[in-house]
């Protein structure tokens, strides 16, 4: 498994139509998805069931609920000059296939300035056609948010124009069903005005997959988590510091059937560990990025570089996001202990 954790982290700053977002996003990521991604196992994977009826229900839906994102995925195949059902299906590879290729770690932090911290795991041989993308579609929302090759964007981290904070974590669910692509829900999800308009979106839609998101937003100190699958959305207000992972943790959710990797139960276990030693000492505050860049288990850290992974993933970019009375500081990381990719304070929001 490659490792080039040298490579920094490109910034880009896309506008148009939705198409044109698309196609500029695949000639972003084509090398890296010619050069490594569609020779994996788990392109080969998805690519044996894009002829899936679930991938023909998916498409239909996507046509009639979001038409502009539809045109995104077409633009990027166009980019990627792939065909389009290709691409539709890896767009769709966590609803198909339990062991979807995506990782990622977050810290929730609740408080008078409530900080939501993540990591973003995912296949390390694509770290070079990662970005930071500033995306401002022709008529739609604008949002900031790590994209990766091949894919849309709306399911890694983000931040929008209405002061919205998201973070999404893979969750492996035994039991797909017909419905909306959950990264399909996760770009609509960036395009939202608030943390109650995303809730009440993922509630009302019809789902196919599984997905955790953590949402935060200007002017407000509550953080909210949302966990669903096909069948069930569970929604929690964060009162106490936690870290999840990539399983289900929600008490509504323990009977729903899901795969838990190695990993992940070591993150998730680690992260809580280190957030209840934090608690246990006076006057200490939880260090978001001494969690998330924690390799005490060496085998199964928090923080993942190691070629041999057993997920086949390492952490590629860290975001750490910080509520405050008048808007919200957040940086980007590209590697533990590298600089700044992207550091500001956004303290105005175009409400509309």
């Amino acid at each position: 498994m490659s490792t080039d954790a040298e490579h920094r982290l490109t910034n880009l700053t896309l506008t148009g139509s939705h198409y044109d977002i698309g196609l500029q996003l695949g000639r972003q990521g084509a090398a890296a998805v010619h050069g490594h991604l569609v020779r994996t196992h788990a392109w080969a994977t998805v690519m044996a069931l894009w002829d899936d009826e679930r991938m023909q229900a998916m498409r239909c839906l996507v046509e009639e609920c979001y038409p502009r994102y539809l045109q995104e995925l077409c633009g990027l195949a166009d980019g990627l000059a792939l065909p389009f059902d290709d691409v539709f299906a890896w767009n769709c590879r966590g609803d198909v296939r339990a062991m979807a290729p995506d990782g990622c770690t977050t810290v929730q932090l609740p408080g008078p300035a409530p900080v939501v911290a993540h990591n973003e795991d995912g296949d390390p041989g694509l770290r070079a056609g990662c970005a930071l993308a500033r995306i401002a579609p022709d008529g739609d929302r604008a949002f900031t948010t790590f994209v990766y090759p091949g894919s849309i964007p709306g399911h890694t981290f983000a931040i929008n124009d209405a002061g919205l904070v998201l973070t999404v974590n893979n969750i492996r669910s035994r039991h797909g069903g017909d419905g909306l692509p959950r990264m399909v829900l996760g770009r609509a999800v960036a395009g939202c005005e608030s943390a109650d308009a995303a809730v009440a979106l993922l509630r009302q839609a019809p789902r196919a997959g599984a997905f955790h998101f953590t949402l935060a937003e200007a002017r407000r100190t509550r953080l909210v988590s949302v966990e669903f699958t096909h069948t069930r959305c569970s929604v929690e207000e964060i009162d106490r510091p936690s870290v999840h992972a990539n399983h289900l943790v929600h008490a509504a959710m323990q009977s729903e059937p899901q795969v838990v990797t190695a990993s992940s139960a070591a993150r998730q276990n680690r992260g809580q560990e280190m957030l209840d030693i934090a608690a246990g000492l006076p006057d200490s505050l939880p260090d978001p990025l001494s969690i998330l860049h924690d390799k005490a288990c060496p085998a199964l850290p928090i923080h993942r570089t190691q070629p041999d992974d057993p997920d086949n993933e390492n952490t590629l970019a860290t975001a750490v996001f910080k509520i405050t009375g008048d808007g919200i500081d957040w940086c980007v990381y590209d590697g533990a202990g590298a600089a700044v990719r992207s550091a500001r304070t956004q303290p105005d929001f175009a409400l509309s």
